[in-house]
């Protein structure tokens, strides 16, 4: 009996050893699952990271695409607005010389009269009067103004 025992006592020893390596071997498989779980779902969270962050992207261009289309309007209207006021002041300009050489004539015809009718006295009195007159702020204006 004694070697029963002993053989007994062995088949203890090597299933609990066999128990021991399976404990361990079932330990690390729970492991490795628990880690591939924990990956897959890291994975998963990174593509939704990934899938949210293209669709905030995708939402900033249409804003940006959106906002350039308004800005390039704006400055086109701008544009032609500007465009308008400046053939308006080339004409104000051209009547601004144009009435600014008739004064002048007007001038010079009033002046020749006035060097054939009147005394040295009363010319210099016109003619003073003349130049501070022509020489007042409302011709040295711009004649267009916002």
């Amino acid at each position: 009996m004694a070697s029963s025992s002993g053989n007994s006592s062995i088949c203890t020893k090597i299933q609990s050893s066999g128990s021991e390596e399976d404990l361990q071997v079932l330990r690390t498989d729970e492991r490795k699952n628990k880690r591939k779980l924990s990956n897959r779902e890291s994975a998963r969270r990174s593509r939704m990271r990934k899938r949210n962050h293209l669709e905030d992207l995708t939402k900033q261009v249409s804003q940006f695409t959106k906002e350039n289309r308004e800005i390039l309007g704006t400055i086109d209207m701008t544009t032609q607005h500007y465009l308008k006021i400046e053939a308006e002041n080339c004409v104000l300009r051209a009547q601004m010389g144009e009435l600014g050489q008739r004064l002048q004539s007007l001038n010079d015809i009033i002046v020749d009269i006035i060097n054939h009718t009147t005394t040295s006295y009363e010319r210099d009195c016109y003619l003073t009067s003349a130049q501070n007159f022509t020489n007042t702020r409302c011709f040295h204006q711009p004649v267009f103004q916002w």
